[in-house]
C-alpha cells in the first residue's frame, strides 16, 4: 500500500510540474497578434509604405520635380506607348508619375503622424482632466467640445489654410487642431473609470500627488486606446490633408502630394485616367492599412481577445 500511495504522490507532483505557467499580458498580446490577419495585412502595408518613403531618394527613378516637356503626358508602359524610362507615364509637363508617387508617400505619412500626434496631445490632455478632476473643468472642456463638434471641419480647415497659407507645416497644425474629439470623448470616460478603481485609491493613500496619480497610474492604462484612435486619425488626417490638396488650400505645387496629383489629373481623366487612379490607389491603400491597424489593436487590446 505504501509503494502505491508513493506511486500516486509522484503521479500528482509530474502532473503539477507539467501545468503550463500562466501567460504574461505581453506574451497573450503577442499570441493575439500572431493570429490576427488583419493587424498582420495593416502593419505590413503601413511599414512597406513607411520604408518607402524613408528611401524615397533611392527608389525614385527620376527627379520628381524635373520637367520634360518633350515626354508629357506619357502613358505607362502597359499602355501603347508607354515607355520604360516612365513606368507609370508622366503629367502634364513631363514629370515622371512614378517618383511623384513615391515622395509623394513622405508627404501624406508625414501630414498623418503629424496631425494625429497633435490631435492626440490635445484630446488626452483635456480628456484625462475632465475625466479626472470634473467639476467646472468637466464643464469647460464639455462645452469647447460641443462648439468643435458645432464647427464644420473641412470648411473651417479651408478658411484657416486660405487666411495663413498653404504650406505642409500649416496644414499639419490645422489638421492635428481639428481632429481631438475623438481623443477627448474616449479617454474622458476611460479616465472617469479608472479614478474609481481600488489602484488610485491606493496611490492616493501613500501620499502620492494628483500628478503622479495621473502620470503613473491614469495614462498608462489609456495607453491601449490611445493607440487605437491614433491609427484611424491617421487615416483621417490623410483623407483631410487629400481633400484640402484637391480642393487647392492644401501643399501647395510643386510638392508632390496624392490629393495635389488627383487635383492636376481631373483635368484629363477622361483620356488619361491612369493620373487619377494612380494616386487614388495610394491614399486607398494607406487608409485602409491604418484602419486595419487600429481596427487590429482595438480587438487583441479587448479582453475577449476579438478576431
Amino acid at each position: 500500500m505504501s509503494d502505491a500511495k508513493a506511486d500516486i504522490s509522484y503521479i500528482e507532483a509530474d502532473a503539477a510540474d507539467a501545468t503550463p505557467a500562466p501567460l504574461t499580458p505581453g506574451q497573450v498580446l503577442r499570441m493575439r497578434a500572431r493570429g490576427h490577419r488583419g493587424l498582420q495585412i495593416g502593419m505590413a502595408i503601413l511599414l512597406a509604405l513607411l520604408l518607402i518613403a524613408l528611401f524615397a531618394p533611392l527608389l525614385a527613378p527620376h527627379d520628381p520635380f524635373a520637367q520634360t516637356l518633350s515626354a508629357r503626358m506619357l502613358p505607362p508602359v502597359w499602355s501603347e506607348g508607354g515607355r520604360w524610362e516612365y513606368p507609370f507615364g508622366t503629367d502634364q509637363v513631363g514629370r515622371d508619375y512614378l517618383s511623384r508617387l513615391i515622395y509623394g508617400s513622405r508627404i501624406s505619412l508625414l501630414v498623418g503622424f503629424g496631425a494625429a500626434t497633435i490631435g492626440m496631445l490635445i484630446g488626452v490632455t483635456l480628456g484625462v482632466l475632465a475625466g479626472f478632476f470634473g467639476g467646472r473643468i468637466d464643464y469647460a472642456v464639455n462645452f469647447v467640445l460641443t462648439a468643435q463638434l458645432a464647427l464644420p471641419g473641412l470648411l473651417l480647415a479651408m478658411a484657416l489654410v486660405f487666411i495663413i497659407g498653404p504650406s505642409v507645416w500649416v496644414v499639419i497644425g490645422i489638421v492635428g487642431v481639428l481632429h481631438w474629439t475623438y481623443y477627448l470623448v474616449v479617454t474622458r470616460s476611460a479616465t472617469m473609470r479608472l479614478r474609481e478603481i481600488d489602484f488610485v485609491a491606493a496611490a492616493e493613500a501613500i501620499g502620492a500627488s494628483r500628478l503622479q496619480i495621473l502620470l503613473r497610474e491614469i495614462l498608462p492604462n489609456l495607453v491601449p486606446q490611445i493607440l487605437v484612435i491614433f491609427t484611424f486619425e491617421l487615416g483621417v488626417a490623410i483623407l483631410a490633408e487629400s481633400a484640402l490638396s484637391f480642393l487647392g488650400v492644401g501643399i501647395p505645387p510643386p510638392t508632390p502630394s496624392w490629393g495635389l496629383m488627383i487635383a492636376e489629373g481631373k483635368e484629363v481623366m477622361f483620356f488619361r485616367p491612369w493620373q487619377v487612379v494612380l494616386p487614388g490607389i495610394a491614399i486607398f491603400l494607406l487608409v485602409v492599412a491604418a484602419n486595419l491597424a487600429g481596427d487590429g489593436l482595438r480587438d487583441i487590446t479587448s479582453p475577449e481577445g476579438r478576431n
